[in-house]
């Protein structure tokens, strides 16, 4: 006893064989990651500390000097401790009992006013001493309750800390007092420090990102992860606004018990969800792979990112009332602000401004009208949803829980009015995606689509996919509203956008397993068979135009032929067309771009003119020029003209435009116009890699003699020979791009022998250091069947990197097969090629020669 206040009160006395090897049975040996464990790994750390936090202190009372001094010449007096005690405060993640297996100890030391400096020292090294001696991470702080107070007014990060103080030994009556005068501090400055605390959030999300979406997420710092839920208990006892409590105990307990094996799994303190560790920490939980585990961990984010969202919008209306009544007079008045009130509720004064039957607006929400009677009216949900979307205002939180309780069925099919309100829902543009967020949060979605959840929250493991199945389904279903006014039918257009990709959920090739779940979709919610069909037609099909127009010969008739066959009319053409587009530039930059965007419509115009009952031109000789331009003529005459390379290097199609407004990925366009001989292929993407240009997208023809004749003025010269020409879209790696002098002379180089590639390529590729992580898929070879009358189709897809398009130049070109023509485009990390190729006669490769060819490409890229 020092003072009166006795410091063994606490003392539990260390575990059994010591902390360090009763914590390592804990991890290890006796519970599998969740609460259970954390919990008992925050007790086993409580009674430890409290062990320290007693000896130390007596030490400290009995002591003469601090564990550090040497031994006194004489006795002298004994140093007091704090004269009125001390406590070791566990604040943070700690005070919340969220102890993972490599989380740091957040610990505050808190003392009197009056307490002895070096007696508080000495208590403060006997606790912080043992803690590093095991090499565990220690965020620590020594403080009397003043000074807390004083350092969380000036770090919002130190008082979020504080809120969640917990006592672990000493003097209960200082922690009390400590969290007492936080939480007073806490609300009377909420109004100044919860803006503050938004703007931190969404900082976090500009830099990390959102953790529904994200392939390798943080679990912490993602929006939706768990800053937000100490951000959402912050907010709470402000007393300001609460967040919606449905499935936020478990979101929580889900995302820690991810961190807790990627602990384990790692033996670093990661929040970071690699891919290399994902499917370790997936195992250890007990699912099936990793993309159970992504999907479990996206369910959780998208619950507290919803009620992320919903709180702060909460939080907004709030304090805008407070600042129109006057500051805190009419909050005191009025009692506890966000408590209480429901908005729609009866006796609330709020205008209310009418939207559509049963749905109002009141305080920025689409609310129910009092007079609404979900359980007379099931199409209530969807007219709620379609009018807050048209409005462009989020739709009550309490509108969408009423109406998930309360609101009867829909009948299978739906009646008109269900699926007219489903459709303007789903072409409102972007407040679709906020409303539809809202639905799914109460589980209508899939009540009013059970298909929906086989893809809901399912992620895509393609770097070109920014969102999960679901997210990208919807982002389509937008921007197809942006395109309604192309095509005939924009309900078919918008629901088949919905549908595009609901077959990911099942096994096999998503857009044939797809058309069977649209055509059952479309038939639930009242379309007639005719325009089912038009919808199973579309899911069916929507990669087939870009796939078509970037991976195939446009000027050979068999392109054209057979997608006018699949498509059938002009109608779904349109149709198509505009769920193509959609559908690129909902899943990133990387799939739509100018070049992409002219190929299609190309292809679109092509096949129209077949439709309309125009035969597709046959080729003469003459035909893969047709579609060469004035420039790309003049640049095969002046090849011809020299007998060498002609270059052109020019800026990339203008942005914007002719991609929705996207911006396209930076690039120049480069023209390369060459006699016809072997190798040039090769040759040019091997001058290309050499000069650090990346390939974003390439086209190779073969432009007959009639195609070489060009003059300055309009004057021709008759060509004598077929010229290659490669267009090529390229963008620098790293610093700036090469003038066009510089690659002809290095092209001359390689096509003579004189500069050897390869040999370049492979002494690049050994001065790097080789780098860790997941290891692609390998590449894929195969021969198109049946996709031309004239030239066998051979389709590569593998990993992008340097000198790839190289490779298979030189495999290739070995292989003594004639190149036609090739269709290069890179999406993400992933090249998507297409060749054309014949024999040294012209014609098409036989079966066993293509096989032949495909197995020498596919040993050339290993």
């Amino acid at each position: 006893m020092t003072d009166g206040v006795d410091f063994t009160a606490d003392a539990a006395g260390p575990p059994p064989g010591g902390y360090a090897a009763a914590r390592t049975r804990l991890l290890r040996q006796e519970t599998p990651s969740g609460p259970g464990r954390r919990a008992a790994l925050a007790r086993l750390t409580d009674d430890w500390l409290a062990a320290l936090f007693t000896a130390s202190a007596a030490d400290a009372v009995t002591r003469n000097g601090t564990p550090a001094d040497p031994p006194p010449a004489e006795p002298r007096a004994p140093r007091p401790a704090p004269r009125r005690g001390a406590a070791l405060v566990a604040v943070g993640g700690y005070g919340r009992g969220e102890l993972s297996p490599r989380s740091d100890l957040d610990l505050l030391l808190l003392h009197d006013e009056t307490a002895d400096p070096k007696a508080v020292a000495a208590l403060a090294d006997g606790i912080w001493y043992p803690v590093w001696d095991l090499g565990l991470a220690l965020d620590h702080s020594v403080r009397t309750t003043a000074q807390a107070r004083t350092t969380a007014r000036e770090d919002l990060k130190v008082q979020l800390g504080l809120l969640d103080a917990r006592h672990i030994a000493g003097d209960p009556s200082l922690t009390t007092a400590l969290r007492t005068a936080v939480l007073a501090d806490w609300r009377n400055q909420a109004p100044k420090r919860l803006p503050e605390l938004r703007a931190l959030g969404d900082e976090r999300t500009r830099r990390h990102g959102e953790l529904q979406f994200l392939l390798e997420p943080d679990l912490k710092e993602a929006h939706g992860g768990l800053r937000d839920l100490t951000a959402l208990r912050a907010v709470a006892a402000s007393w300001l606004a609460d967040a919606p409590r449905e499935g936020l105990a478990e979101a929580r307990t889900r995302l820690l018990d991810v961190r807790d094996t990627l602990h384990l799994a790692t033996g670093r303190a990661t929040d970071r969800l690699a891919l290399q560790e994902q499917d370790q920490v997936a195992a250890d939980l007990g699912l099936a792979d990793a993309d159970a585990l992504l999907r479990r961990v996206y369910e959780a984010a998208r619950t507290v990112a919803y009620a992320d969202d919903v709180t702060w919008r909460e939080v907004g209306r709030v304090l805008r009332a407070r600042s129109a009544r006057g500051g805190l007079r009419g909050l005191l008045t009025g009692g506890r602000p966000g408590r209480g009130r429901t908005p729609g509720a009866s006796g609330d004064t709020a205008e209310r401004t009418p939207l559509a039957e049963g749905v109002v607006e009141q305080d920025g929400e689409a609310v129910l009208a009092r007079a609404a009677r979900p359980q007379q009216d099931p199409v209530l949900p969807l007219r709620a949803a379609a009018a807050a979307a048209q409005a462009g205002l989020p739709l009550s939180p309490h509108a969408v829980r009423r109406l998930a309780t309360a609101a009867r069925p829909l009948p299978v099919p739906w009646p008109a009015e269900a699926r007219e309100q489903f459709v303007t829902l789903l072409g409102a543009g972007p407040p679709t995606v906020g409303v539809w967020e809202a639905l799914e949060a109460e589980g209508l979605i899939t009540r009013l689509l059970p298909d929906w959840e086989r893809v809901r929250c399912r992620p895509q493991r393609n770097a070109v996919h920014r969102w999960t199945v679901d997210r990208h389904c919807v982002e389509t279903a937008v921007r197809a509203g942006a395109l309604s006014r192309r095509v005939g039918r924009p309900d078919l257009l918008l629901v088949a956008a919905l549908l595009h990709d609901i077959g990911k959920g099942w096994p096999g090739d998503h857009s044939t397993t797809g058309e069977v779940i649209a055509r059952d979709v479309a038939a639930r919610i009242g379309f007639g068979p005719a325009d089912t069909g038009t919808v199973a037609a579309l899911v069916r099909h929507h990669l087939l135009l870009v796939e078509t127009a970037t991976r195939r010969d446009l000027d050979d008739p068999a392109t054209v032929q057979k997608v006018a066959d699949a498509v059938g009319s002009p109608e779904t053409l349109g149709l198509l067309h505009a769920l193509t587009e959609a559908d690129a530039l909902a899943t990133g930059p990387a799939a739509w771009s100018a070049w992409r965007a002219s190929l299609v419509t190309d292809l679109v115009r092509r096949v129209t003119d077949v439709l309309a009952g125009e035969p597709p031109p046959q080729p003469d000789g003459s035909g893969p020029s047709a579609g060469a331009a004035p420039g790309q003529r003049r640049l095969a005459a002046e090849a011809l003209r020299t007998g060498g390379p002609a270059l052109s290097l020019s800026p990339g199609t203008p942005e914007g435009a002719p991609v929705g407004g996207e911006p396209e990925p930076v690039g120049v366009e480069l023209h390369i116009a060459v006699p016809e001989r072997a190798g040039l292929l090769p040759a040019a993407a091997g001058v290309l890699a050499l000069h650090r240009l990346a390939v974003r997208s390439a086209d190779l023809r073969l432009l007959e003699p009639a195609a070489g004749r060009a003059g300055e003025e309009g004057e021709e010269e008759e060509a004598d020979g077929p010229v290659l020409l490669l267009s090529w879209r390229v963008a620098a790696e790293y610093g700036s791009l090469p003038d066009a002098a510089r690659l002809r002379a290095d092209l001359l180089r390689a096509l003579d022998g004189s500069l050897d590639i390869a040999a370049r390529l492979a002494e690049r590729e050994a001065a790097y250091p080789r780098r860790h992580g997941v290891r692609p898929p390998p590449p894929r070879v195969t021969v198109a069947p049946a996709a031309s009358r004239h030239a066998t189709v051979l389709e590569v897809r593998a990993q992008d990197a340097p000198g790839l398009l190289h490779r298979i130049g030189r495999a290739l070109e070995e292989s003594g097969v004639r190149l036609r023509s090739a269709h290069i485009s890179t999406l993400g990390a992933n090249a998507v090629d297409a060749f054309y190729l014949t024999g040294t006669d012209g014609a098409p490769l036989a079966g066993s020669r293509a096989a032949e060819v495909a197995r020498a490409v596919q040993s050339a890229l290993g």
